[in-house]
């Protein structure tokens, strides 16, 4: 298995494979069973991740090695773990809690969005058409509809 190397090749992909494992990961999550212990079924999930980051490395070779790409990692990946436990924990009591799949996945995403664009600004110095000031607001009112007449 090779990524694409082009520019927009890698661009298209990268989208892609995002939205698609996004989609699966909601529909996944609403399967596990109710009765599944979470931290278990966390555990399981983390080890075929594991599992599948290993046959991975076959293809994605460091350059190297792996000892030099680790030593190449900074705080941020460790944080990511805590987050993804959180996000994983998150949504499983989300969707055992009775939440709609669409509308709990729209609401996590556009908050969390929301959230991330003053860090978007303020840290990464990114900066704000009005285009996309215009879709804040659209998102903002499409969160305000959602929630029209719950």
């Amino acid at each position: 298995m090779r990524l694409p190397r082009r520019s927009m090749d890698l661009f298209y992909f990268s989208i892609t494979l995002a939205i698609a494992s996004s989609a699966l990961y909601h529909f996944t999550q609403k399967q596990i069973p109710s009765g599944a212990n979470p931290a278990v079924s966390i555990i399981i999930t983390y080890t075929v991740s594991l599992a599948l980051c290993l046959v991975l490395l076959l293809f994605l070779r460091p350059a190297g090695g792996f000892a030099f790409a680790m030593k190449s990692l900074n705080w941020a990946s460790y944080v990511l773990a805590i987050s993804l436990v959180g996000l994983e924990l998150g949504f499983l009591l989300v969707y055992r809690s009775g939440w709609n799949i669409g509308m709990a996945a729209v609401l996590v995403n556009v908050v969390a969005s929301l959230i991330l664009v003053p860090i978007a600004i303020l840290i990464f110095k990114e900066r704000l058409s009005v285009i996309n000031i215009l879709g804040i607001l659209v998102c903002l009112a499409g969160l305000a509809m959602l929630n029209w007449q719950r």
